[in-house]
């Protein structure tokens, strides 16, 4: 075993710069294989990285090649399956389980060792050694000892150093000179040794060869010690003679000293004089500004802005301990809390002046002025304002409560003010918008102007609000006339809010659409510019300096313990989050009256109208976006919001209204149906709905509605097409899904894609049923004439014998031929024709679609007739009293007289 571990280091590990510390001889345990050798390797360099690899013999040589490396890192678990027995299995476990069979137990154990030696040396890690005997365990590594500690093979390869170049050239010399160095080793050994004696004896002659001289350097070592001596000697007296010297300079340190401390103290007074007259001293014209600046004038205002900023600075100077024990610092801080006090109040005085002024002002409102539809603008009154910015801020900063104070004056007075242009502007809005209507004009020309009339009206649409949409419509008494004119029967289906068609045109709602959008485009920007102002006035986004805004006091735990400080940055943003609450709490005191005006405004609206709700959805809508867009959290986003949901509502009810005037619809059972009055209604809804929904954010809202709408209508056209009595189902059912296919089309509604073949499929369908059962059987006796030949034919008669049946001969075929001449059948198609006409509407203009579909289903029928004669009557020169031609003829001259 050690000459394969030499030479398995020759060959395999030395050339990697690694030693072999452990080998053992296994084979994979359970199997009959080749053994292989497992060994434990450490690496020259540092780190050393301790390995396990397996080596096995070539097949094709007696050198040995490495087949597979672990690293020892990787190793969790050593199992020696016995400790009490000898067993030479044992277990390594890796990234998997690796099974081994040693040659011998004392090899297993003693790699075993080699391995736990090398985790304690170079790794210290936590590896599972079980089923091991405690004997292989015991060494330990002491530390901060450098020896060995994976046993005697390490050592021996500590101290084996291999030989240079220029030795083995040396010994390879000796050796040729004494030829008999191999066979003869004690020859060879003998003469070494006497050389070696030579070499000592020549040493030995050197060294007493070199006494005289050492002799010289002992005695030179002598006289400089005497020198030396010479030299302390004189350094002493040289220090006898600096002592008294050494007493006056301590003395002179001392006073130097002193007076060092003494001018170090006059100068850190003299400093905190310099701080406290440097940054306590207010000026005497800032003490005047405080006192008596004008609050009116910008220059005044620019000398009390500078003032008050001093002051703030000269109360937040952080003082030394001790500072505020001196008498001239309190009487400073009481002179800075007497100007503080003295400004705010005339601050507060002034500010709540002119917010009084301005909320009494009704220079302004809209009952002042002519009735326009616009909205006074207060940017005059903010930029006069805003001047006083950073005093408001000063005042948020020094004195919480008359800011406060402040800002609910301001709020008071100018909701008022609000009120009072919001209730007018909305006045005038609803005047010109009950004017959209004729029906309006007459109901609301004398719509009353006064502020609680205006409400009261307000009060009674909210309140029928369940009852707008059809409340006064005449669909529920709605009946099919004959065959009057289309467009009386659509007119009444359209009156889907409280008015009829007639007066519902384009203009009317056009203006509507323009009114709603001006009061919606005068809003946004008065809310946005009140909100910026308040912003900017009251200084609400940014940070508290002082304290935060609406600070509750300090509270107890549930424990009764004090609850901690936040976190300075947790303070901050609750701090923004807290303005931004005060910034809409202070728009909805301020614009409270918006929302209510708005809702009453759509209510109006959808009175009126309730097809006015799309417009309303597709502008609120994109009011709503935009306003997102600036500001997802201002009041304008939430309050239009907050409408879009009722708008959104009344755009559901208009729809469910239209659903529930289809389900109540009745036919007259005297009069054909014709197109029903839903169907063209739903065609005029989708026209619009296209022109107002075309590019709007709320598409999905109107795809969803026309999915409603249409299933509604095949349902109720089935439902009507089912109590049909005058008019046939297919009729019926045939001539609204190819106006509903035919609108469809034209409108290219991509949600309806689907029902747009549904219609095309059911209109389909009912033609060809209604062709059938119109038509039927017009040669009545030929066709069961022919009913019976296939029925002896379906019994196993062959068809050429079929004319040898009595009933059924060449004869009796000629006299059924003979009772349909040309005139009689061209009788009878006349007769279909006016019995279709009397069927059909004529605004689908289907007659002549029906009449061709007959025609071909007639030459069909023809078609077959020859078929059966030729092939169960061959050579019989039987034919019909009239040809294909002249059923062309028949039909088309029917066509034309009618």
């Amino acid at each position: 075993m050690t000459a394969i571990k030499h030479a398995l280091q020759r060959d395999i590990f030395t050339p990697n710069d690694e030693r072999l510390l452990g080998i053992v001889n296994v084979c994979k345990a359970g199997k009959k294989k080749k053994n292989c050798f497992l060994c434990a390797t450490v690496t020259t360099e540092r780190p050393v990285q301790v390995k396990v690899v397996k080596v096995k013999k070539s097949d094709k040589g007696d050198f040995y090649k490495r087949q597979q490396t672990w690293e020892l890192r990787d190793l969790t678990q050593v199992d020696a399956k016995d400790a009490s027995k000898e067993n030479p299995e044992f277990d390594l476990h890796f990234e998997k389980v690796y099974r081994w069979l040693a040659s011998s137990t004392a090899e297993k154990n003693s790699f075993i060792s080699c391995i736990w030696k090398l985790n304690q040396r170079y790794l210290r890690k936590k590896v599972e050694f079980v089923n091991v005997s405690s004997q292989l365990l015991e060494e330990s590594v002491p530390s901060g000892e450098s020896q060995s500690v994976a046993g005697g093979d390490e050592d021996a390869l500590d101290d084996y150093q291999e030989l240079s170049t220029r030795e083995e050239q040396d010994i390879e010399g000796m050796m040729e000179m004494c030829e008999y160095a191999i066979s003869n080793a004690e020859a060879f050994a003998e003469k070494l040794f006497k050389e070696l004696q030579v070499l000592d004896g020549a040493n030995i002659q050197s060294i007493m060869a070199s006494e005289k001289q050492v002799n010289i350097l002992m005695q030179l070592l002598d006289e400089a010690l005497g020198e030396v001596d010479t030299i302390e000697g004189k350094l002493s007296s040289y220090e006898e003679m600096l002592q008294s010297v050494k007493e006056q300079m301590d003395q002179i340190s001392q006073s130097n000293r002193l007076i060092q401390i003494s001018n170090t103290n006059n100068g850190k007074l003299l400093d905190e004089i310099q701080f406290l007259v440097n940054y306590m001293d207010l000026s005497k014209g800032h003490i005047r500004a405080l006192q008596e600046g004008d609050l009116t004038s910008p220059k005044g205002i620019e000398a009390c802005i500078n003032a008050s900023e001093a002051l703030l600075q000269c109360m937040n100077v952080t003082l030394q301990p001790g500072h505020d024990k001196l008498m001239a610092v309190k009487q400073q801080q009481l002179l800075f809390a007497d100007l503080r006090d003295t400004f705010a109040r005339r601050l507060t005085n002034h500010l709540n002046n002119v917010f009084v002024h301005q909320g009494h002002d009704q220079s302004s409102t809209l009952s002042q002025h002519t009735a326009e539809l616009t909205l006074p603008k207060h940017s005059p009154l903010h930029r006069d304002l805003l001047r006083y910015a950073k005093l408001m801020e000063w005042l948020k900063n020094t004195h919480r409560e008359k800011y406060e104070g402040l800002s609910r004056t301001y709020v008071d007075y100018m909701s008022r003010l609000y009120e009072r242009e919001i209730k007018d502007f909305f006045e005038v809005a609803k005047i010109k918008m009950a004017g959209t209507s004729k029906e309006a004009k007459g109901k609301f020309a004398t719509l009353p102007r006064k502020e609680s009339a205006l409400k009261q009206e307000t009060e009674s649409l909210h309140g029928s609000s369940g009852k707008l949409t059809g409340s006064t419509s005449s669909l529920n008494k709605l009946t099919v006339q004959g065959s009057n004119s289309r467009r009386s029967q659509s007119s009444s289906l359209l009156d889907m809010g409280n008015m009829s068609a007639s007066d519902l045109d384009v203009a009317d709602r056009t203006k509507f659409d323009k009114i709603f959008e001006q009061v919606l485009s005068e809003l946004e920007p008065l809310c946005l510019a009140e909100q910026d102002f308040i912003s900017k006035f009251f200084k609400l986004q940014q940070h508290m300096t002082v304290t935060p805004p609406l600070a509750q006091p300090e509270t107890e735990e549930l424990d009764g313990s004090t609850p901690s400080r936040m976190p300075p940055q947790t303070e901050h943003r609750q701090s923004l989050s807290s303005e931004k609450d005060m910034v809409r709490l202070m728009m909805n005191k301020i614009f409270q009256s918006i929302e209510t005006e708005l809702n009453s405004l759509i209510a109006l609206g959808d009175k009126i109208d309730s097809f006015h709700s799309l417009y309303m959805l597709v502008k609120m809508s994109h009011h709503v976006w935009t306003a997102e867009n600036v500001d997802p959290a201002s009041y304008l986003s939430t309050t239009l919001g907050n409408v879009l949901v009722t708008v959104k509502r009344n755009f559901d009810k208009c729809i469910s209204g239209q659903i529930r005037q289809m389900e109540e619809v009745k036919i007259s059972k005297k009069s054909k149906v014709g197109i029903l009055p839903f169907v063209t209604g739903f065609e005029e809804f989708a026209e619009l709905a296209e022109t107002i929904f075309r590019n709007a954010e709320r598409r999905g809202d109107l795809d969803k509605a026309y999915v409603k709408l249409i299933r509604a209508v095949f349902m109720n056209v089935e439902k009507v097409a089912n109590e049909s009595q005058k008019t046939p189902r297919d009729v019926v059912m045939m001539e609204n899904f190819h106006h509903i296919f035919s609108t469809l089309s034209r409108l290219k509604i991509s949600c309806l894609d689907a029902e747009r073949r549904e219609a095309k499929h059911k209109y389909t369908d009912h033609l060809q049923s209604y062709v059938i059962n119109s038509l039927g059987q017009p040669l009545e006796k030929l066709n069961h004439f022919f009913e019976g030949v296939e029925a002896r034919v379906a019994q196993g008669v062959r068809e050429e014998e079929v004319s040898y049946q009595l009933a059924f001969n060449k004869q009796e075929l000629r006299k059924v031929i003979k009772e349909y001449p040309g005139k009689e059948v061209k009788k009878g198609l006349d007769n279909l024709y006016k019995k279709v006409d009397k069927h059909l509407c004529e605004e689908e203009s289907l007659l002549q679609v029906v009449w061709h579909s007959m025609q071909d289903e007639f030459i069909r029928q023809y078609k077959h007739f020859e078929d059966l004669i030729g092939r169960c009557y061959p050579g019989s020169g039987i034919t019909m009293e009239f040809t294909i031609q002249d059923m062309l003829e028949y039909f088309s001259s029917i066509a034309q007289s009618h």
